[in-house]
């Protein structure tokens, strides 16, 4: 049994959704691993990670708005505004979706399918320095580079 992990950033420019397929792709190739897992968890309350449709841009613009639909800014429901009117609604997309992907690795591949990428989903209006961190667990056999 192998494990690899590594730690790297994604700068946001505000809200929206940051694909990182290929950052944790070169993660997995780099581990050696050619069967086990691959774990992505982002290190915020306020941001998320989503495995969703790369090919069409348009389904992630539906997201983003059915996410901006479905929790409001500035509702004045909300008691935890230490941050402004995105604080709350942020921490509730977060708990929405998830702050971890597990990925199964086989031939020291990814097994995504065909219209599949992995994304950052940023909540915050404000660009963020995010911190993603790609846990590899297997056994040999994937050509490394």
């Amino acid at each position: 049994m192998h494990a690899h992990t590594v730690r790297f950033s994604v700068q946001t420019r505000g809200k929206g959704t940051y694909e990182i397929t290929e950052a944790v792709e070169r993660v997995v190739r780099e581990s050696g691993v050619g069967t086990g897992t691959a774990t992505v968890f982002v290190q915020h309350t306020s941001a998320s990670l989503v495995i969703y449709e790369n090919a069409d841009p348009s389904a992630r613009v539906d997201l983003h708005a059915f996410f901006e639909r479905l929790v409001p800014e500035g509702s004045d429901y909300f008691v935890h505004t230490d941050e402004g009117p995105v604080d709350m609604p942020s921490h509730l997309r977060m708990v929405l979706t998830r702050t971890s992907e597990v990925v199964p690795v086989a031939q020291g591949r990814l097994q995504l399918g065909t219209w599949q990428g992995i994304f950052l989903f940023e909540h915050r209006r404000q660009p963020h320095l995010r911190n993603v961190v790609v846990a590899v667990l297997g056994t040999g056999g994937a050509p490394r580079g």
